[in-house]
């Protein structure tokens, strides 16, 4: 179980009761509690998965064909025997804090196809086709040309979700296009709280459950600050949130930040001084100079 951490972000819902608010009249701020709405959204959720399926016999018979798509339809008619979502899915616990009350979100993911390559972190960049939807079908966002995904700036269902899929393989051809092969497809399915919440973003409804198809063709290690420890060991607590972590508590989290102990020496002149390929700790005090203060030379 991965443990993430999310502060909600609030909008502002207008309440009209038939009268002309005076001017100095403070609009009511309703935002829904997190875990309600988590639980809603999971039976939403479920109720699509249990009447859709997805294009499973095309995966399955054409292993080899990266041009295939992934294609959801309902449980009806000539398809009423195929096995619906539920069945295939796996899922994965997140959890998003709301008035300092940590709220389990429940993140389904389906593996149509797993890549021959590594898995990203969740703070990594990843190189993606993807549609995103609402669950009644509706297309909010789609990308049939690969784009380049900084998970550090995408909502919590998708960076954490995309952990789950392993990326491809490539190779150049002599004209200078490229081949993308072996990559992972898949699908995932997240309750609001993992997504907008309670902010509309375009064509994406307050409160709404969304479903991304992805293909994940490749993934580079970020450093975001440049300061010589890739993002994903800036997870100093080791929660498996790298969002969260701030050593000198200067507001800047230390995957932006090049100076991570706030001493005035750049984190990637103090990690290791003497070339020895071995993280410094100059005083044995288990703190690696560049996170400890008190180290300043």
């Amino acid at each position: 179980m991965k443990i993430n951490y999310l502060i909600l972000s609030f909008a502002l819902i207008l309440c009209f009761f038939g009268c002309k608010k005076s001017e100095n009249e403070i609009e009511e701020v309703v935002i829904r509690s997190a875990a309600v709405q988590s639980s809603d959204d999971d039976i939403e959720l479920r109720s699509y998965l249990l009447s859709h399926f997805y294009n499973y016999d095309d995966f399955n018979s054409k292993p080899d064909d990266y041009s295939l798509k992934i294609v959801i339809d309902s449980l009806s008619g000539d398809n009423i025997d195929k096995t619906p979502l539920i069945e295939m899915v796996k899922e994965q616990i997140l959890t998003v804090k709301q008035d300092g009350v940590d709220i389990p979100h429940k993140l389904y993911y389906l593996v149509a196809r797993q890549g021959n390559s590594s898995k990203p972190t969740n703070i990594d960049s990843t190189f993606v086709t993807y549609s995103g939807s609402l669950i009644d079908g509706s297309v909010f966002d789609f990308r049939d040309l690969p784009l380049w995904f900084d998970l550090a700036q995408v909502v919590q269902g998708f960076r954490m979700g995309i952990t789950n899929f392993n990326a491809g393989s490539y190779s150049v051809n002599n004209n200078g296009t490229i081949n993308f092969e072996g990559f992972g497809q898949g699908v995932m399915f997240f309750p609001s709280g993992l997504g907008y919440f309670s902010n509309t973003n375009s064509g994406i409804p307050q409160y709404s459950p969304l479903i991304f198809k992805v293909s994940l063709l490749t993934t580079n290690i970020s450093d975001h600050d440049n300061d010589g420890i890739p993002s994903y060991l800036e997870d100093i607590n080791l929660d498996g949130e790298p969002l969260n972590d701030d050593t000198d508590g200067d507001g800047n989290i230390n995957l932006y930040d090049a100076d991570d102990d706030g001493d005035g020496i750049l984190t990637i002149n103090e990690i290791d001084k003497d070339d020895n390929g071995i993280i410094d700790d100059t005083d044995e005090d288990g703190i690696p100079d560049y996170l400890d203060p008190n180290i300043t030379n």
